[in-house]
């Protein structure tokens, strides 16, 4: 019989745990500069979220440098120093297994400029002006009248 928590879709309470545990510590590796990598330390990397998957092996970590120059240069270096990063992490965390460290470019910031620009489009203002405005809206009772 399948368990009910693991057939929702999302990930399960430790995989957000332990990927927010992995988060903090890489950030703090990086903004410390505990790497002797020059690469990472003349840049700045935020690290907005990190994935686990289902048996905590791999952790897959979206990250920006600060003003998102770069990006690529920084996902290179950081990948290049995966081995020495997971070292340190696994120095860090009381885990039974240190995952594998994979980054991606984190896009979220984009994304969300899109939206908010889509939302700012005069024919989506139209829109959601015209739904606060609807027949059983109490401003309009002395039209109704």
């Amino acid at each position: 019989m399948k368990n009910k928590a693991s057939s929702g879709g999302g990930p399960s309470q430790r995989q957000l745990r332990v990927g927010e545990l992995v988060r903090h510590a890489l950030s703090d590796i990086l903004s410390r500069g505990d790497l002797p990598d020059p690469a990472l330390t003349r840049v700045v990397i935020t690290v907005p979220e990190v994935r686990m998957s289902p048996d905590l092996k791999i952790a897959t970590c979206y990250v920006m440098p600060l003003g998102g120059k770069d990006a690529k240069a920084a996902i290179a270096a950081l990948a290049t120093n995966a081995k020495p990063l997971r070292g340190e992490i696994g120095r860090r965390l009381a885990l039974k297994s240190i995952p594998e460290l994979r980054f991606r470019i984190d896009t979220s910031f984009e994304e969300g400029s899109r939206i908010d620009a889509l939302l700012r489009l005069p024919q989506v203002q139209r829109d959601l002006g015209g739904a606060e405005d609807g027949p059983n809206d109490p401003n309009d009772q002395e039209d109704a009248v």
